[in-house]
This record gives structure tokens, sequence and C-alpha cells, in this order.
């Protein structure tokens, strides 16, 4: 199992991932996507999409609104249940979320089961706790021009004020609910059909932890499948299947690492009659990757509640109307990225000397090619060199140049990166059109004519 250290030190080392404001003291459970970091982020976010969108012709992009008028929340349950366990130590008044200081425990649990395991404040070493209370994690914003100072001691501001309340959307699922009905009145897809979405979130976590695991803001990809109520459960064992090959074909991971949980009814969220969460065997345990629920028809009937606004859906077939229920596989992408990282990150040998390697899927790795001339101070060489360079970065993209140090130095930095490929420039290369390439995985080197790169 890899050092979940390690990892953090490559991510920072190598510009992957850097602590949000970290010229500023840094801000908990905030990330900065480096250079790599972001081309791997938007690698994995484009697979996925290409995957179950551009590839599908039952499913449908869309990109609501992070700021949603607050009747969405109303409405979909988060005001009143969008809450985590939260207990403060009575010494030094450090506050976390219960059911992570101790093992065994969801997040329904009580006062009393947490107190009877005696758990020791993790700061100052005490166990002199407060009862728990449910902590709501949707951040909490204003829109206009009403400001809290404006309202003290004016009821009139305070009611202007709080009709303002708004909050930053905690999933991108209510942005799809809420387009549905746009969705089939615009296009009338056929049944059964899916709504995509990928973007930020907002989650005001009592403690955040473990790298990007568990942190503030993040980055979801979600699917709302929309399926007559008689077919729900054939649609949910499909798209789990699919969902289990996506994870092995696309992202890499291997599946001994991969298990799958039924929760149980009691620990299942308001909204869903079943869930199958997908944990992942991360450097520092197992935890959760990912998500599938079958939601009911809660979020429409609730929206048609709210709102006032038919959601039927008529069968173009039969004229059957009804409102359809939904299957919804949900992944976070700092999870996912997470676990593609701590799948190819791995340390081995090569003639005695020790390296660390980043064996990316080839689909993901940030950079598919590196091209180096042998010697930075031989014109002829750099030349010839970049000329490779630059029909490689035509036809591929994503292509390094790299002419610092010898060239294992730079062997070692494209390892570490994840490259696939290292093309070296030589003498010979100048004579007969063939250039060194250089496997990642193996460090076996070919000759190669440059024409079949």
């Amino acid at each position: 199992m890899n050092n979940l250290d390690d990892i953090v030190s490559l991510c920072k080392r190598r510009g992957f991932i850097f602590p949000g404001s970290d010229v500023y003291g840094g801000m908990a459970g905030t990330w900065d996507f480096g250079p790599l970091g972001v081309t791997l982020k938007n690698n994995i976010v484009n697979t996925w999409w290409n995957y179950w969108v551009d590839q599908r012709d039952d499913m449908f992009g869309i990109d609501a609104a992070i700021l949603m008028n607050p009747r969405t929340w109303v409405a979909s349950g988060h005001t009143s249940t969008f809450a985590d366990p939260l207990v403060e130590c009575k010494e030094c008044h450090s506050r976390f979320r219960a059911d992570k200081l101790v093992d065994g425990y969801s997040e329904s649990i009580t006062t009393e089961e947490f107190l009877a395991q005696n758990p020791v404040c993790p700061v100052c070493g005490k166990t002199n706790w407060s009862s728990i209370r449910k902590f709501n994690m949707m951040f909490t914003t204003h829109v206009g021009a009403v400001t809290p100072e404006d309202a003290e001691g004016d009821e009139a501001a305070k009611e202007l004020l709080n009709r303002s309340t708004t909050y930053l959307r905690p999933e991108t699922a209510q942005g799809i609910f809420t387009n549905y009905k746009n969705v089939v009145d615009t296009i009338y897809p056929n049944l059964p059909f899916g709504l995509c979405q990928q973007g930020k979130s907002f989650r005001n976590e009592i403690s955040p932890r473990d790298f990007i695991l568990r942190d503030r803001e993040c980055s979801q990809l979600e699917i709302e499948y929309f399926v007559h109520p008689d077919t729900w459960s054939e649609n949910f064992d499909k798209i789990l299947e699919e969902y289990r090959g996506f994870l092995k074909d696309k992202m890499g991971l291997p599946t001994e690492k991969i298990h799958e949980l039924e929760v149980p009814a009691e620990d299942r969220a308001h909204y869903s009659k079943r869930t199958v969460d997908i944990m992942f065997d991360y450097p520092n345990g197992e935890e959760e990757l990912m998500g599938i629920a079958y939601r009911t028809d809660f979020d429409l009937q609730n929206i048609a509640r709210e709102s006032g606004k038919n959601m039927d859906y008529r069968d173009k077939n039969t004229g059957e109307t009804f409102v359809p229920h939904v299957i919804e596989p949900s992944i976070g992408v700092e999870r996912l990225f997470l676990a593609v990282l701590s799948t190819a990150y791995t340390e081995d040998e090569i003639n005695g000397e020790k390296r660390i390697v980043l064996r990316l899927p080839e689909n993901l790795a940030p950079y598919k090619f590196c091209v180096s001339p042998l010697l930075k101070n031989k014109p002829e060489l750099v030349e010839k060199a970049k000329t490779v360079y630059e029909k490689l970065k035509a036809k591929y993209t994503f292509v390094t140049w790299d002419d610092s140090g010898n060239i294992g130095k730079r062997y070692r930095k494209q390892d570490e990166i994840g490259t696939p490929k290292c093309v070296v420039i030589d003498f010979d290369t100048l004579e007969d059109g063939t250039v060194t390439v250089r496997d990642r995985d193996t460090a076996e080197q070919v000759r190669v004519k440059i024409e079949e790169l």
C-alpha cells in the first residue's frame, strides 16, 4: 500500500496539487491544481464526459448555475436534512465529526453511542465532550445589495436580507432536476434518458481531512437517469455494471481495490430507496469513491409541489403519463483523481537505483511524449528535436520538451509525472532519421523512424 504522505509530496514537488492559498498560510479543505494536476484532472473529466455523454444516444449534458433559487434546497430537503453529527471538546473547544472519531459508526450515531466509546480528543487528549448536534453543511450567502450590517435594528432590511439568503450548491444534482422539464419540453428524449453535469459543489465539512479526499470545495460528475417506475431495478443494475467497466477500463483502477457496499436503510440518504457505495482502497484505508442511488420520484415530486409545475412525462409510444423515477450515479472528481494517482504511484529499482514512477493510463497522462535533444549544446540536435517536437505537438497536443540536466535525470523526471514515452534525438537521428523511444514502465529503448511516431 502506498503512503499518502509520499503521494502528497510528489503532488507538490511536481506541480500536481498545492495547498489552497498557500502563500497566505493556506485554507483548510481547499486545494489548488497546478499545471500537471489540472491537465490530469481535465483528462479524467473529459474521459468521463466522452464515455457517458458523447458516445451515447441516451445521455445529454447540461451546465446549471451554482447559485440557485433557495426554494430549490427547501424542496430537496437540504435545508432540513443535509447535516453531519458535530461534537465539541469542552476542554479545547475543537470541533469534529463524531462518527469519524470512533470505529464502526455512521453519521446517524447518537450521543450515547459516541460517549460509550470514550473517544480521546485528537487535539488535547481529553475526553470531555458535548452532546452531538446536527450541523448543516451548506455555505450560506446573500444575493443583492443588502448586507447583514444593513439589517441591524431595521426590520424591513432584516426581512429583505432573509429573502436574499441563498446557498452555494452542495451538489450538482438539483441543477439537473430543475432543468428536467426544460429538456423534456425542448428535445423530448425517449425514456430512459440521462442528464449529465460536471461542476463545482461546496460543503462546509466539519473536519476536512485526508488530502483531497474530504474537502470543502470539490467537483462532481453526476448523472440523473430517468426511467419508467417499473424498470428502475434493471436500469440500476445496468448502470452499476457499466460503471464497473468505466472504472477498470478508462480509469485503470484495479478490481481488487474496489468493493461494493449495499447501504442499509438506516444509513441511506433521505431520498434513496437503494444505494450501492463503491469503496476504494486508498493509501489511508477503504473510503467511498462513489455512490449509485435509486432516488425514486422524490425530487421531481418535490419540485412539482414547491413550484406548482407539472413534472409528468408522456410516453411517445403508449401515451402513458407518469413522473419518471431516477437512478443517480455520482462521483467526486477529487476522489477519482486520488484513486487514479494512488493506483499509478509506484516505487521500483533500475540498475540498483530507486525510482518513483506514475504508471498512469496513457489516456489520462498529462503528457503523451517528452521530446529531448541528447545534448542541448549541439545546435543541429536541438533544431532536429524542435522539428520532431512540433510534429508530435500538432498530432497529439499533450507533448512536452525537456533539455535540462543529463538524459538520465530527464527520464527520472518524466517517470515521476507519468509520461509514457520519451523521444530522444541523437547523432544517429541526423544520419538515418530514427529516434530513441524509451518506455516509462519497462525503461526499454527502441529505435523508431520519425514518421512512425
